[in-house]
């Protein structure tokens, strides 16, 4: 998770709203407009089913409460507006009682490419449609639990396996790849990149793989993780993952294969 940030979180009003800017509003439109066509070209058909049902307005930010009715008509769960930067444990609190924290602030112009922390165009573009998804919600559901039950170093292990599933998946599909991870459908300079850049490694979905790959947030990815459908999420959900843990600890972690952070 993230340490610092230079964004400010929008605080909802009496009734649960929050008030955005005609600036801010303009910036939602700039983001959303021609990433539908980029998902369109990259992302896998589940999410594009995905989002159409959620049915996002393009000239405006849609307030939480609108995404919540619509996700729970599917698989029960909401989305709650929360600061940009919240711990742990009320992360996976959340995630295990199907809540999804949606950070409130929307990004500045000169971050429109990508922002290495969450915004609320990461969160509802990039999150929420596959929360409609009952294999994806179970998975990010049983993510949350285990992670309330896991301790504080086994947590920075588990973290590992919500980034490249959750916010940098691949699907395998046919002899290439689609996106479907928040963290690429929600970015412009990643979602082509993550398929067809040869600069990047794309290796087969695999647990302890995936809980021993060290990663960084503020670069395009070197390492992707694919799986072949949703249904293999919904296995993970119900996986001894603290087991796939302990296993990953005695094996170690795995070189890098990115530059060190300045």
């Amino acid at each position: 998770m993230a340490k610092s940030t230079t964004y400010t979180a929008k605080t909802p009003g009496a009734d649960g709203d929050i008030a955005y800017s005609d600036e801010e509003h303009a910036v939602w439109a700039d983001l959303i407009v021609p990433q539908r066509e980029r998902v369109r070209r990259f992302a896998c058909p589940e999410y594009s089913e995905a989002l159409a049902r959620l049915d996002l307005p393009d000239d405006r930010i849609p307030q939480c409460r609108e995404v919540s009715a619509a996700l729970l008509d599917h698989t029960g769960w909401q989305v709650v507006p929360v600061p940009a930067l919240i711990d742990f444990d009320e992360f996976f609190r959340l995630l295990a009682a199907r809540q999804f924290p949606a950070a409130s602030f929307i990004r500045r112009r000169e971050d429109m490419g990508y922002l290495p922390e969450p915004d609320i165009f990461h969160e509802i573009f990039g999150h929420t449609p596959l929360l409609t998804d009952p294999r994806y919600a179970a998975f990010v559901e049983a993510y949350g639990k285990a992670g309330l039950a896991a301790g504080g170093k086994d947590r920075v292990w588990l973290a590992r396996l919500f980034w490249f599933t959750v916010e940098f998946g691949l699907l395998a599909r046919g002899d290439g790849y689609q996106v479907y991870g928040a963290g690429i459908v929600s970015s412009s300079d990643e979602i082509g990149y993550a398929v067809n850049s040869p600069a990047a490694q794309r290796r087969p979905f695999d647990s302890i793989d995936v809980l021993r790959t060290p990663y960084r947030i503020d670069i395009l990815q070197t390492v992707y993780f694919s799986i072949g459908s949703f249904d293999e999420l919904y296995e993970l959900a119900q996986r001894d993952l603290a087991g796939d843990i302990r296993q990953a600890q005695s094996l170690g972690m795995k070189q890098p294969t990115y530059g060190v952070a300045a």
